[in-house]
């Protein structure tokens, strides 16, 4: 076996010294970003903020030895961490001892699933969660996720209940109480990071605003006047080792840490593919996902919540010049001296800064956009990802039902889709081509009946298939014939092979011959498998629809010069 297949980093060897020079100034630069934003995840998720530098560190680096983007960032991100946060809630109370053990082991089982997947090659399963309910999804956390920040940006404390809209009206109704200094804090933060962001988009705007308001609160005894600040802070590493397991609360966890694999794979290869675009690296999603669940394998050994990959940070990371994953092994590292070294300086961090961290974070992720443009694409796929969108915010903060609910809804559409595909009778165009006889008014032949099925036939729409072919028969009786046009039919079932058959005799009894065009290798494969293809005869099948027509002119004795369906050269 290729060492590079079960070490993927070996691929960064031997490294180059401008490349280690650029991946070293690109981690400092991603690190400088990761510290406070890793903290305000840490709190989004529902745990003491130092937290967040434990999920920032050996995760960040296992997930780019053994992933396959050389640029992904990973680590605490707000979707994950607000999930965690949500699914958590009913279990224990945030902050909590049993409430981080839970968090640990819910990183735990995001991991194991996550790896598995990889293993065995089943990346194709986060193909259920379509793109139009990830809009819906991704709109409705981001919402939520800033609606959820305001009470620390104000100063007042926010109740957890099983509705997350009572919760924000309740602090609607204390918005009276609003703490001055906390208030004038996170709006200072804010502008400082949206000055920043417009004007100087290069220079770390989240440290900057972080580095002076903290200085600020230091000066001004802002904690002994009220203030809410991070506090002491543990100083080195994360203890090894995991919280007991309780096959009760694994099973309390199961869908949230199912939902939480597939969103944040989601997240982490559309981040890894779109970097992949500029770089032209080439990308292994199950590889990927091999990287992200040891990541979280990693994370719950030192005490981290899930992690994913980062949007914010890898586009920090690719434009600060990295150039291999050694880049992200620089970003830990850079984490573990703020681990053992840097900490007391945290401690006059104000909580409102951390929120205004947070909601700068998610006022990107909110795009109604992309929820009209997917109704644009597909009515159907609109649906999905307005239903999701609504379910999400209506059953906050139980984010999992809302993707759940989009997700069966998406693939019940799907499915509804595919049991009506289109049916077209067809004539003979005045260029000679087979055409749609409805749209451009085509008279019907005497000889045969032409029909296009455009779909897979499988066992959800054979009824619809044989009431079309029975309809089209019903609707020109004196023609022998019958072609299937089957250009568009992509699969067959056994249903389908069934309803075939049985059509086939029906035709024949009623003095009508089915012949095809266009079958493709794999549905002449069932065909032959199952004896269908003998059963209509071999010359009954032919390759375009030109030749079919060719035969049953030549096999139907009557003169037909005027038929509709006969191939007339045009000049």
């Amino acid at each position: 076996m290729n060492p590079r297949k079960l070490f993927p980093f070996l691929a960064w060897l031997p490294f180059q010294r401008d490349a280690l020079k650029a991946d070293f100034m690109a981690g400092l630069t991603v690190a400088l970003v990761l510290v406070p934003q890793s903290m305000a995840y840490a709190q989004l998720a529902g745990l003491p903020p130092y937290f967040g530098l434990y999920a920032a560190f050996l995760p960040v680096i296992v997930a780019a030895m053994w992933g396959s983007s050389n640029q992904l960032g990973t680590g605490p991100v707000a979707v994950a961490s607000l999930l965690t946060a949500s699914s958590l809630a009913p279990l224990a109370t945030p902050g909590s001892e049993q409430f981080v053990a839970l968090a640990i082991m819910l990183a735990l089982m995001v991991g194991v699933v996550q790896l598995t997947l990889g293993v065995f090659k089943l990346g194709v399963v986060v193909n259920f969660l379509s793109h139009p309910v990830i809009v819906g999804f991704t709109n409705a956390a981001a919402m939520i996720i800033g609606l959820s920040q305001v009470n620390k940006l104000i100063g007042v404390p926010m109740g957890r209940s099983e509705s997350f809209v009572n919760d924000i009206w309740g602090v609607v109704q204390r918005v009276g109480d609003t703490h001055a200094m906390t208030l004038a804090m996170g709006v200072t933060a804010i502008m400082i990071m949206w000055v920043i962001r417009k004007k100087a988009p290069k220079l770390p705007g989240v440290l900057i605003a972080v580095v002076l308001t903290t200085t600020v609160a230091w000066l001004t005894g802002y904690a002994e006047a009220g203030g809410q600040v991070v506090g002491s802070i543990p100083t080195g590493l994360p203890a090894l080792g995991l919280p007991p397991f309780s096959m009760e609360q694994a099973g309390q966890l199961l869908s949230a840490a199912i939902v939480i694999s597939l969103v944040g794979f989601m997240e982490a290869i559309s981040i890894a593919k779109a970097i992949a675009a500029k770089t032209k690296q080439k990308i292994d999603p199950n590889q990927e996902l091999i990287g992200q669940g040891l990541a979280n394998l990693v994370g719950a050994a030192t005490q981290a919540f899930p992690v994913s990959g980062s949007f914010s940070r890898s586009a920090v990371n690719i434009n600060a010049g990295a150039k291999t994953g050694m880049s992200s092994v620089f970003t830990g590292l850079f984490v573990l001296l703020t681990l053992l070294l840097l900490t007391p300086l945290l401690y006059h961090l104000p909580q409102a800064v951390l929120a205004a961290v947070i909601i700068m974070a998610v006022i990107g992720l909110i795009n109604f956009a992309a929820i009209k443009h997917a109704w644009q694409a597909n009515k159907h796929d609109g649906i999905a990802s307005v239903v999701t969108f609504v379910a999400t915010l209506a059953y906050a903060p139980h984010l999992d039902k809302g993707i759940m609910i989009g997700a069966g809804l998406a693939l019940v559409l799907y499915l509804y889709r595919t049991m009506t595909p289109r049916v077209a009778i067809l004539g003979r165009y005045t260029d000679g081509t087979l055409r749609d006889a409805k749209v451009h008014n085509l008279p019907p032949s005497d000889v045969v009946t032409a029909v296009r099925f455009d779909g897979r036939l499988y066992f959800a729409n054979v009824s619809f298939f044989e009431d079309a072919i029975l309809e089209a028969v019903a609707t020109n009786p004196q023609a022998p014939y019958l072609l299937i046009v089957a250009d568009g039919i992509n699969e067959m079932d056994a249903s389908g092979e069934e309803v075939m058959h049985h059509l086939v005799d029906r035709l024949r009894s009623g003095g009508v011959t089915l012949v095809f065009s266009g079958l493709k290798k794999q549905v002449l494969d069932v065909m032959r498998a199952t004896g269908l293809l003998e059963h209509v005869g071999r010359h009954s099948i032919h390759a375009t629809a030109d030749q079919a027509l060719a035969h049953i002119y030549a096999q139907d004795k009557a003169p037909h010069a005027q038929d509709a369906l006969q191939f007339v050269p045009t000049r």
